[in-house]
């Protein structure tokens, strides 16, 4: 399975190795994987997750949610809904992270 953008993983590995390992192996070699939810949704829901949760790991996983299916308006139109539910700061981060994640795409997109 692809993991999310960021290369943090390798760097981490040097001081965390058993981390890294777990990470590799369990979440996504085996949760990941699982047939019952498909990547997109598994996307979404660990997108919204943390978006909810204002976690740093998200930039990274809305280009993986991308890359799984997911359109830049259903993401928007997800983190529009759980402003009322996780509150808006954290939605407000979200929107950024997926702006973020828009104008690199679209930046790529024009140096091909």
């Amino acid at each position: 399975m692809k993991r999310p953008s960021g290369g943090k993983g390798k760097e981490l590995a040097a001081v965390a190795p058993l981390l890294n390992e777990i990470t590799q192996d369990i979440l996504y070699d085996k949760v990941w994987e699982r047939p019952q939810l498909s990547k997109r949704d598994r996307s979404l829901i660990t997108i919204m997750t943390l978006v909810a949760l204002n976690r740093n790991q998200v930039e990274g996983h809305i280009q993986l949610g991308i890359e799984n299916g997911l359109t830049v308006e259903e993401l928007g139109e997800a983190i529009s809904h759980i402003a009322f539910y996780a509150g808006w700061p954290c939605a407000v981060n979200g929107a950024r992270a997926l702006l973020n994640v828009q104008r690199a795409h679209e930046g790529a997109s024009r140096d091909d």
